[in-house]
């Protein structure tokens, strides 16, 4: 049989049961728009995490408190809430020094309630330098940020995000007003570009910068950093800057042992590294657990198939009896098994894409997230590639059962 023949019988066979074939087609379809779904938010999410990493500066070099122990996923202690002392003035100091480095920015966090008139709200604010908003990315939208003599003499000036200005202020301009935080007047300097979430779900806009003198001796009353930041100098590489602050740091706190770190440094290199593993391992993950619906629908196929080949008994029978061989029966029930998975992979492509691009426009549009869109083209190639497999794979047994029935039994089946 000619394959133009054996394609145009399959398709003919498959018209004639519409209800079934829709039914077998369906398993196929949900899983093929579920592998493209999942394959998105996973290539979404980073892409999200890599532009955010990014939105924080450029050529950064981050210093954290407590050393990180065990694998590359390990994170150091201090993220765990455990306080640690170990980053002081004379850290930033000695930094400050090495030609590598041309900015270095400390900060320190806290979080306390703020108020303005009746409005009031619970925020996270965070003590810093001058050259925090350099290092850092952060631009004033109107306003001023402070300066360094804001810094060294303990000014009560603050730089607002958007949103806790919003919160406080409504729509009058906050620029020169006075607000309380932690029971200790400020009075507003600037307000930040809008920026979204940052880094690690950080709500950027949602955030009350100080300078940080004020924040440590008098709302903290600590000595010590939460963090330093340090920005590389562009003739230098990240790495080769990595390696001077562990030397620099390891030298001032007189650690011989490198095991024995009380700091973790990390550039920005490593942070999208890191979180791309994660984001690698979580889309793996949800497209195994998507292909398991592949798997099912396959599983369907072959059933329906091997029902079909019962029912159509006689009809092989004659087939053979007027001379069409075992591959001629085996090419036939082939086609249809992969026609239905061609059908069902290329509905469940277009669904699938559907889903994904409304999915965008409701996380964008109407929950106003900063939620990128991504279909990537390995996701349709595999649809295509699983599904052609599918169906060449289940329905393989149902038309080798087919093949091998016997013309003369065959035509006796009632």
């Amino acid at each position: 049989m000619r394959l133009y023949d054996s394609i145009k019988t399959a398709s003919s066979n498959l018209t004639h049961s519409k209800m079934r074939t829709f039914l077998t087609m369906l398993g196929i379809v949900i899983g093929i728009s579920s592998v493209i779904l999942l394959m998105s938010i996973g290539a979404s999410a980073e892409k999200l995490i890599i532009g955010q990493v990014q939105g924080v500066g450029s050529n950064l070099v981050f210093v954290i408190p407590g050393a990180t122990k065990g694998t590359r996923f390990s994170a150091p202690a201090s993220s765990q809430g455990i306080i640690i002392k170990t980053l002081i003035n004379s850290d930033v100091d000695l930094l400050k020094r090495d030609p590598a480095i041309i900015n270095v920015a400390p900060e320190v966090r806290g979080q306390a309630k703020v108020v303005f008139g009746n409005n009031d709200t619970s925020a996270t604010y965070i003590g810093v330098t001058e050259n925090f908003f350099e290092t850092r990315n952060f631009v004033i939208e109107k306003g001023q940020g402070f300066s360094g003599s804001d810094v060294d003499s303990f000014n009560r000036v603050a730089v607002l995000g958007p949103e806790i200005a919003k919160i406080l202020f409504g729509d009058f301009n906050p620029i020169g007003r006075n607000f309380r935080l932690n029971d200790i007047s400020f009075r507003v300097s600037g307000i930040l570009e809008k920026k979204g979430v940052g880094a690690f779900g950080i709500d950027q806009d949602n955030i009350i910068l100080v300078p940080i003198s004020v924040a440590q001796k008098q709302m903290l009353g600590i000595d010590y950093f939460n963090a330093i930041t340090v920005q590389v100098n562009d003739t230098y590489s990240s790495e080769y800057t990595k390696s001077r602050v562990f030397s620099i740091m390891r030298s001032a706190h007189r650690i011989t042992d490198p095991n024995k770190d009380d700091f973790t440094v990390r550039t920005q290199e490593d942070i999208l590294s890191l979180l791309g593993s994660i984001t690698s391992i979580l889309t793996i993950f949800l497209t195994s657990i998507a292909c398991i619906s592949l798997v099912v629908g396959g599983i369907g196929i072959m059933n329906i198939m091997l029902v079909s080949v019962i029912e159509r008994t006689r009809e092989i029978g004659l087939r053979k009896a007027v001379g069409a061989t075992n591959g001629d029966i085996l090419q036939q029930f082939l086609w249809e098994a992969v026609i239905l998975t061609f059908f069902g992979g290329f509905i469940g492509i277009l669904f699938g894409s559907l889903f994904v691009g409304g999915a965008y426009l409701l996380l964008v549009k109407v929950i106003k997230t900063d939620w990128v869109f991504a279909l990537p083209a390995e996701a349709i190639i595999l649809a295509v590639v699983v599904s052609t497999c599918t169906g060449v794979l289940f329905g393989l047994y149902p038309a080798r059962q087919a093949a091998k029935k016997n013309p003369i039994d065959a035509l006796r089946y009632e």
